[in-house]
């Protein structure tokens, strides 16, 4: 009988050991970084794909580990950041890339945190004979030829 009340006793302890590992973890993965910007065309970002509207963002870093959490209204999507890299652009941004008639961010722009950080894309070997191609937006743009040559969106930061 005294082994199985030892047992008890080490498991109960084994379990709230693991519960508060894992609540002290869960509190260093902070929030540095929150916004909102919106998608005119469907667009994928590294594994997810994101229907065009608008979405809310939050960056994470867990020990230069960054990870975008996205909320839209019709999808929630979690991205890997491949590299940060210092930021050379003054203006919070996402850049696409038109591969193959696919939208695809290519980075993201964060002059707050002064990082810009690349993303996976589709490169042309998985592409069939279609050509990848970047469009540019002509500065004065009207907005229906700006949803169809977009190069980059602007992203809002968080009580802007």
């Amino acid at each position: 009988m005294t082994w199985a009340r030892l047992f008890k006793a080490v498991t109960k302890v084994c379990l709230a050991a693991l519960v508060l590992g894992a609540l002290a973890t869960s509190g260093k993965a902070q929030s540095i970084y929150q916004g909102k910007f919106t998608l005119p065309v469907e667009t994928r970002w590294g594994a997810a794909k994101l229907p065009a509207g608008d979405y809310t963002f939050t960056v994470s870093s867990a020990s230069s580990e960054y990870r975008l959490y996205i909320k839209g209204e019709k999808t929630n999507a979690i991205v890997q950041t491949l590299t940060a890299e210092t930021a050379s652009s003054q203006h919070a941004q996402l850049h696409l890339v038109d591969i193959a008639d696919v939208y695809s961010v290519e980075t993201f722009d964060a002059p707050e945190l002064g990082l810009t950080f690349t993303y996976w894309t589709p490169t042309q070997k998985h592409m069939s004979s279609k050509v990848a191609h970047q469009k540019a937006v002509p500065q004065a743009a009207p907005a229906t030829q700006a949803a169809e040559n977009i190069t980059s969106i602007p992203v809002y930061a968080a009580g802007r």
